[in-house]
C-alpha cells in the first residue's frame, strides 16, 4: 500500500468501513456505485481516470477472513467480487501472468474449471480467474502430462466436482510462473466463493472487523 494511505489510517484509525459502493468485474474493471447499491446487485459506472484506478490498484487488499477492500485513505471501502478477487492476464510479449492491479504472479499452486468454462486458479498472489479474453492464448501454453492441451484435458475430462483431472505443465517453461505442475479439478461455480475463501459480497455481516491492521 501507499505509503501515504499507511501513514492516514494511524492517524485517523476510527473511520467507518463502507459497503456497497464499489465492485470488480469478471474482466477486472472498478465499477463505483453512487447509489451504494452494490450489495443489492447494481450494474455501478466504470472508472477511466488512470491515476485512480492506479491509486485503487496499489491499495487494494484482503482481511484474513477473506473479505476485499479498497483503502482509501484511512476508509475501508469493500469491494463485491464477480467472479475473483483477482483477474489474471497473460503477457505473451514477457512470458508472464498478472493481475488486474498489476501483482506479478509467481506461482501457480492449483487450477480449477467451472460448468460454463472459466478457468481459476490459486497464486501467491492471492485467488484469480483467468480473463477470459486470454484463455486461448493460455490453452496454447498449458498442456497435461500427457501433451494434451488444456482445451482437450477439459473435454476429456469426467464432469465430477473436485476430482482431480489433469497436471498441467508448460513443457517448454515459457512462463516461469507456470514452471511447477498444479493439478486440474473441477469445481461448481457456487463453491468458488468456499473453495478460493474469498467473501463475494462483503457486508456488515459477513465481516469480522471493519477496522483490522492494515497489512
Amino acid at each position: 500500500m501507499d505509503q501515504s494511505v499507511l501513514d492516514a489510517v494511524k492517524r485517523w484509525p476510527d473511520v467507518p468501513a463502507v459497503f456497497g459502493w464499489l465492485s470488480l468485474t469478471p474482466r477486472g474493471e472498478w465499477r463505483l456505485h453512487p447509489l451504494g447499491d452494490a450489495q443489492r446487485g447494481g450494474p455501478g459506472e466504470g472508472i477511466s481516470n488512470p491515476q485512480i484506478l492506479g491509486f485503487m490498484n496499489r491499495n487494494y487488499a484482503a482481511q484474513p477472513n477473506g473479505a476485499w477492500y479498497f483503502q482509501n485513505g484511512p476508509q475501508r471501502v469493500y469491494v463485491r467480487i464477480d467472479a475473483a478477487p483477482l483477474i489474471i492476464r497473460v503477457d505473451p510479449a514477457t512470458h508472464t501472468l498478472t493481475t488486474h492491479n498489476g501483482l506479478l504472479i509467481r506461482t501457480v499452486t492449483q487450477w480449477y474449471y467451472d460448468e460454463t468454462g472459466q478457468l481459476y486458479a490459486k497464486t501467491d498472489c492471492g485467488p484469480g480467474r483467468i480473463d477470459d479474453r486470454d484463455l486461448l492464448i493460455l490453452s496454447e501454453v498449458l498442456q497435461s502430462d500427457e501433451g494434451r492441451s488444456l482445451f482437450e484435458a477439459l473435454e476429456a475430462s469426467p464432469p465430477v466436482p473436485g476430482d482431480q483431472i489433469k497436471t498441467l505443465l508448460d513443457p517448454h517453461h515459457r512462463f516461469m510462473s507456470l514452471s511447477t505442475p498444479a493439478a486440474l479439478v473441477e469445481l461448481a461455480s457456487s463453491d468458488l466463493p468456499h473453495t478460493l475463501q474469498f467473501i463475494q459480497n462483503p457486508g456488515p455481516d459477513t465481516v469480522i472487523a471493519a477496522a483490522l491492521p492494515v497489512k
